[in-house]
């Protein structure tokens, strides 16, 4: 069996945030508790404060139905980054990143959906005094940078596409 190159890339950067998201939330959840009380980890800059969201980015909610509706969409997204993997060239090993940490932030988010009603365990939490941003964790922040990176792969293969149909 040869192992790609996208493939070196992808299944370590895969299991190793998906491990850690998943292991950062359990953290969160023994040593973090009650919810909703922050610990300063970096000043009151980053704080670790402990919230569930039931549902998505920056509390999206689909009502009642936000628990089935959020683990169906991770589902399709999941289909989805494995599709593109599949049809990624076996060198790309910036998408294969890309792809790796979106769809582990996927899978993280949606372990937590199917396991408790309460919704994503979520944990970090960064601004300053009142102004602070979403309370996020290793997921969403995989999700984030993995678009970014994923972006940056597929402009670079469609530049390097239109030279070569220049030429």
């Amino acid at each position: 069996m040869i192992v790609t190159p996208k493939a070196r890339r992808f299944w370590p950067l895969f299991a190793l945030v998906l491990l850690t998201d998943c292991a950062t939330k359990r953290a969160a959840e023994l040593h973090l508790v009650p919810a909703h009380v922050p610990h300063e980890f970096i000043g009151e800059i980053v704080r670790l404060t402990l919230a569930y969201n039931p549902g998505a980015a920056m509390s999206l909610s689909l009502g009642a139905h936000s628990r089935i509706g959020f683990s169906l969409l991770a589902l399709g997204a999941l289909v989805v980054m494995a599709h593109l993997y599949r049809r990624t060239a076996p060198g790309d090993r910036d998408a294969a990143a890309g792809l790796a940490l979106i769809a582990a932030g996927a899978l993280g988010n949606l372990i937590d959906r199917l396991r408790s009603p309460r919704g994503v365990v979520d944990f970090i939490d960064v601004g300053v005094g009142g102004w602070r941003f979403w309370t996020f964790n290793i997921a969403d922040m995989a999700i984030t940078f993995g678009a970014i990176v994923l972006v940056i792969a597929l402009n670079r293969t469609l530049e390097q596409g239109l030279r070569v149909s220049r030429s």
